[in-house]
């Protein structure tokens, strides 16, 4: 069962004083060339050797020039190329309580309603429990709570004011949606949702989480969470859980519930809620996106509990590269989870922030790795020695 929401660094390399040999360093083979030593011994002339190396500075242990141009400047110039795919199954269960929003294009989606730095993405998922009826209401209602009915922050640029602002009216929204689903009679008091929500404007990033679905940032390969997963094995949320009166048992909150923040589950909530041990207060984390940044991906526990995020992201880094589709990756990465045998609905959102990863690679590997001269007298001698070293 599928458901889809749609709403080259150049170093000058000094000629090495030593015999001709060939010579292997850190990976990168080449010829060196011939000190004037050694052409000294059938010519009284020196030969000249010029040598130039296309390889990074770092990995020939050498300093970087002055003259080139420094990480931050590139980072500056990147923005990131949305483009995405999901993929969602029921898994072994008997019911699909996952819901999930894709929307590459906010401010194309939204309109006039708002003004923003792009570009401009929403995401979400949730995973819901006690029947569907929670996550199914978030995804019908979450971009009126986050965009409509809130006073979410106008700008057409990204400064520490303006992340603030929208952290702030995101967290008002999780809570006026924990509240609306108290108040709507047809959903049930003990039916609940996690909710992970994800918003890019212009280079940042930013996740909000309530509960144990999580988010995982592909960088350079290795995985960076931006997300903690809440539940009774997280220290600081069995600390705040037994400060507000609850208790773990077994690993569930008051025995009960495997997640100590979700929104609804009004059945073990008090009237103020932000002082019951279940909370809806969202957790939050941020990134400045570069070029570095290749993909983020959005799942729901169904993933997280048979493999780990690094396990997650080589997945996807791998099939990026071969088919550069971030939907049949979103597929490929749930695949792996029923092959781990899950025992959960499965959600998955793939967010690319680059542009095709496999094209990238065969630019790489296409790119010579070393770029070697001789001027014209230093192989006049060469020739010379040679022809003298045969007589």
């Amino acid at each position: 069962m599928v458901a889809e929401a749609e709403v080259m660094h150049q170093a000058p390399v000094p000629v090495l004083e030593v015999q001709y040999h060939r010579c292997v360093t850190k990976g990168v083979d080449e010829v060196v060339g011939m000190s004037a030593a050694a052409a000294a011994v059938a010519a009284p002339a020196e030969v000249e050797v010029e040598v130039e190396v296309a390889v990074e500075v770092s990995r020939m242990g050498l300093e970087q020039p002055e003259a080139a141009p420094s990480v931050s400047v590139e980072m500056l110039q990147f923005v990131p190329n949305i483009r995405s795919g999901s993929f969602s199954d029921i898994g072994p269960r008997r019911y699909m309580e996952d819901e999930h929003i894709r929307i590459d294009d906010l401010s194309a989606h939204l309109g006039s309603l708002l003004v923003c730095p792009l570009p401009s993405a929403f995401y979400g998922v949730f995973d819901g429990h006690g029947g569907p009826d929670a996550a199914a209401y978030m995804k019908r209602h979450a971009m009126r709570f986050l965009f409509e009915d809130s006073e979410f922050p106008q700008a057409s640029r990204v400064d520490e004011m303006y992340l603030q602002s929208v952290e702030n009216s995101v967290r008002r929204a999780f809570l006026q949606a924990d509240l609306a689903l108290a108040d709507d009679l047809d959903i049930s008091r003990s039916s609940g949702t996690t909710a992970l929500a994800a918003l890019v404007f212009g280079r940042q990033l930013l996740v909000a989480n309530a509960g144990d679905c999580r988010a995982v940032l592909c960088r350079k390969g290795i995985a960076m969470e931006m997300s903690r997963d809440h539940r009774a094995n997280y220290i600081e949320e069995c600390e705040r859980v037994a400060a507000s009166g609850g208790f773990i048992e077994d690993g569930y909150l008051n025995g009960v519930l495997s997640v100590t923040r979700a929104l609804g589950d009004w059945d073990m909530k008090t009237p103020d809620a932000s002082a019951s041990p279940l909370i809806a207060e969202p957790e939050f984390r941020q990134a400045t996106l570069t070029e570095e940044d290749e993909f983020l991906i959005m799942g729901c526990d169904g993933i997280w509990d048979v493999m780990t995020s690094q396990h997650a992201v080589s997945l996807v880094r791998r099939g990026l590269r071969q088919h550069d589709d971030p939907a049949r990756c979103a597929r490929e990465l749930v695949m792996e989870a029923k092959r781990l045998e899950t025992a959960d609905n499965l959600t998955v959102i793939v967010v690319c922030f680059v542009s095709e990863l496999g094209a990238q690679q065969q630019e790489q590997l296409a790119r010579p790795r070393s770029c070697k001269s001789l001027s014209t007298e230093a192989l006049c001698n060469l020739r010379s020695w040679l022809e003298t070293d045969h007589r």
